[in-house]
């Protein structure tokens, strides 16, 4: 197994483009660690310095305490999946999951016990005797992870494996993959875009933005509490509600105000996220999950409903708000945040039945609106 450390790591290209920025970041021995990010943002750059596929232009890399900077592919011990399946398609399943031991010039026998304990663990003993060909999208994959893995590697990377396969079985296989990690234990790092993969794959979930490391942690504080506006509106499906607003100082505490409408950060609010209370005054983006809204009677946010997402156990419904000019919304569009017309999404049961043209009125509890600085966009906790 491997420990991979990134000390003060950056890459950057003749004509002055920068792709990794002073990255720094340890990847645990044993665990599964999700690159995730937009396009460009330099998450299949880190991977490939991993494999040595990459040349470093500054900072150390090392794996088990070894410095491999200049460690040739070959001698790091490491196995990649790629997009591609990259199968021999004249091999049987046997011979491409094997194929690897016989170029190290393993005894058949020794390479027969590797190929059945292989497919046992991928779920592919009934297939070994057939061609990629004859295989779903699905057991393919399982076939190019079964061949890097059966080397036994120090480390296994892999780069947006699942992005040729169909929703349905992209599930699947995020499944498979991460019981096969946790079988195998050994450490994993998974690129991707999607941060629905990120979330329910990873043990930690490192976060990239225009090469620069944003935030590292497990997907449950990624969620809860966003190092910034970035990392809010990335990580999340449906995605984080950004409102901006300024802050006021009142007798009861810090107050956002839209129209007629406010939110009070107060009592244990402020005793948990002191550093509110120091903005007020200042410009802020409020932060709120879909799930986080209500309905209610009166009160809150009132808008119209202008469009409605069935999903079966609950419905996404998408309201325009009716609000002083002061209240805008941001979405997050690849690697940046910009304001556009107030429409919120909210999460409620699909039980209750919603039609367009409703008007509804939305409330929040403070205590799970994060607050984010409207300059610097970081978020204001603790």
């Amino acid at each position: 197994m491997a420990e991979i450390v990134f000390d003060q790591i950056s890459k950057s290209y003749g004509d002055g483009y920068a792709a990794i920025r002073n990255l720094n970041m340890t990847i645990r021995d044993g665990e599964f660690l999700v690159l995730v990010g937009p396009s460009g943002c330099g998450k299949s750059t880190a991977l490939r310095m991993i494999a040595g596929l990459e040349e470093i232009t500054d900072g150390r890399l090392t794996i088990n305490g070894a410095v491999v900077n200049d460690l040739a592919p070959r001698d790091r011990d490491i196995a990649m999946v790629f997009q591609s399946y990259a199968l021999y398609p004249h091999l049987t399943v046997a011979e491409n999951i094997g194929f690897g031991l016989r170029v190290r010039g393993l005894d058949k026998a020794d390479i027969a016990s590797k190929v059945q304990e292989t497919a046992k663990l991928l779920e592919l003993e009934d297939y070994l005797a057939r061609k990629p060909a004859q295989l779903s999208g699905g057991q393919r994959q399982r076939v190019a992870m079964g061949r890097a893995l059966a080397r036994s590697p120090q480390a296994f990377l892999m780069d947006e494996p699942l992005s040729n396969l169909d929703a349905r079985l992209r599930g699947q296989m995020r499944a498979e993959i991460a019981r096969m990690q946790k079988m195998s234990g050994i450490t994993t790092v998974y690129v991707t875009h999607d941060q629905v993969e990120a979330m329910t794959m990873g043990d930690r979930v490192a976060v990239m933005k225009s090469g620069v490391l944003q935030q590292l942690g497990t997907p449950r504080s990624l969620y809860d509490q966003p190092a910034n506006l970035f990392v809010a509106s990335f990580m999340g499906s449906p995605a984080m509600n950004l409102l901006a607003t300024d802050l006021f100082a009142t007798e009861n505490g810090p107050e956002a105000r839209f129209g007629q409408v406010s939110i009070v950060f107060s009592g244990e609010v402020l005793a948990e996220r002191p550093r509110i209370a120091s903005a007020a005054g200042r410009a802020v983006v409020l932060g709120i999950r879909p799930e986080a809204f209500q309905p209610v009677d009166a009160g809150g946010l009132t808008g119209t409903v202008a469009f409605v997402e069935d999903l079966g156990a609950n419905l996404l419904v998408h309201v325009d708000v009716e609000a002083a000019d002061r209240l805008k919304s941001l979405s997050a569009e690849e690697d940046d945040v910009t304001l556009s017309a107030p429409r919120l999404r909210l999460i409620i049961d699909g039980t209750r039945r919603v039609k367009i043209g409703e008007r509804l009125s939305l409330a929040a509890d403070p205590a799970r609106v994060h607050v984010f600085d409207a300059a610097t966009e970081a978020a204001i906790r603790a």
